[in-house]
């Protein structure tokens, strides 16, 4: 099936025939299932193409969880993400910063300037600066804070800074205040919705255990491997928004009817400010025009 899935994609480039010119993405989430949820489908379609893609988890998880915690915990999250990138070929980093405790200082926003240069990104994702959890959006501040700051040469001097700024990009979310999200680059993951339903499976203790237990769900997962991953997809359904659909036909015109998953992600104000053809070019999985 990967030669299939392979046709698909490059079928979408921007010109029939030709493989698009490389992208390299990096996505930021707080813990270590984050980025997986707002975009997997994203990241499975560019390692088809062969690109490179690294999610960072910036806290290591080790407070998300109902019976354990502390060093085990955040142990186990860490081979549940690298299984996560295993099963469609990214990275994974993990970084040592406490779960729940996460707060937008300086040393921690080198640590985000240095995974971007060191990754020599051309797309960054990250969650907005407003949600209901303080990790994630001090995680979102702290990309904000980078975003300028990867071009600047004499801070975190360890690593060349980038001569290009990268666009960054917001994940979705459900949040209105202090605005909503705008919609402006809408993907549909169709193709590869199993892959993303394989990385999600892979994070046991969140999906399984974690959070059905905090929504009292709990009892309603089934114990088989397999009906699980099938319950998981009730839970995880990545449906079009009817918000999205104006985006979803700017790009796929008549063929954005058909679509039935989607990922979405809004142009922030920092960073570089893409033109129609190069988001074409970043985000090659569109119909030729």
């Amino acid at each position: 099936m990967a030669w299939l899935l392979m046709l698909l994609l490059l079928a979408a480039a921007p010109v029939f025939g030709q493989t698009p010119a490389p992208v390299r993405v990096i996505a930021f989430g707080a813990h270590p299932d984050d980025c997986d949820l707002r975009a997997g489908g994203l990241a499975a379609k560019y390692a088809a193409l062969g690109f490179k893609v690294k999610f960072v988890s910036v806290t290591n998880g080790d407070a998300g969880h109902q019976s354990m915690g502390g060093g085990p915990l955040a142990k186990r999250r860490r081979a549940e993400a690298q299984e996560a990138a295993r099963r469609i070929g990214i990275e994974y980093d993990v970084l040592d910063n406490h779960d729940g405790e996460l707060l937008p200082t300086l040393p921690v926003r080198n640590q985000i300037i240095r995974e971007i240069r060191e990754w020599k990104a051309d797309v960054v994702l990250s969650p907005r600066p407003n949600d209901y959890h303080p990790d994630h959006r001090y995680t979102g501040v702290l990309v904000q804070d980078a975003a300028y700051m990867v071009t600047v040469p004499d801070l975190v001097t360890d690593v060349p800074a980038l001569r290009k700024n990268p666009v960054f990009l917001y994940f979705w979310d459900q949040f209105t205040q202090p605005q909503p999200f705008r919609p402006d680059v809408v993907i549909s993951i169709d193709e590869v919705y199993q892959k993303k339903l394989d990385m999600l499976d892979a994070h046991v203790s969140q999906f399984y255990e974690w959070l059905p237990w905090h929504d009292g769900l709990l009892d309603q997962v089934p114990k088989d491997p397999v009906t699980r991953k099938q319950w998981l997809a009730t839970q995880q359904p990545d449906k079009v928004l009817p918000e999205w659909r104006p985006a979803l036909q700017k790009r796929y015109g008549t063929s954005a009817a058909n679509v039935k998953h989607a990922e979405a992600f809004e142009i922030t104000e920092y960073g570089r400010q893409p033109s129609e053809e190069e988001i074409r070019k970043l985000v090659p999985f569109f119909p030729a025009k």
